[in-house]
């Protein structure tokens, strides 16, 4: 299945970083009341999404791959979730909710994608 030398060639490893890192600049918007609760929460759903597809790449086998291809999927889940109480919390507006939502979805087909050439 590896078609890449390492998993930094993989697309969906390369946008997930991006959505990490944009996640970590909305945060920085958050009020500091959230410092312990809600912002560590997102920050370590989005970080586990390509901490866990470089993990399952490190596996050396499909099956391992898939398994933390399904682990990174739900972390995305676990962050739009979060997003969206931010969201309601006002601590994000609409439009920042709907672009890294929008990132989260083409990331999550991704990984679906990834999940199908695996079986």
């Amino acid at each position: 299945m590896k078609e890449g030398k390492s998993y930094q060639d993989l697309l969906v490893w390369q946008k997930s970083v991006e959505l990490t890192t944009d996640v970590y600049k909305t945060t920085k918007e958050f009020p500091d009341e959230e410092r312990f609760s809600l912002i560590q929460q997102v920050k370590r759903s989005a970080v586990s999404v390509p901490s866990n597809i470089a993990e399952g790449w490190g596996r050396n086998t499909d099956k391992s791959f898939g398994h933390f291809l399904s682990i990174a999927k739900g972390s995305l889940y676990e962050l739009q979730t979060q997003l969206i109480i931010a969201n309601k919390l006002e601590y994000i507006n609409d439009q920042t909710l709907n672009e890294l939502d929008s990132k989260i979805v083409e990331i999550s087909k991704m990984t679906s994608s990834l999940l199908k050439k695996l079986n």
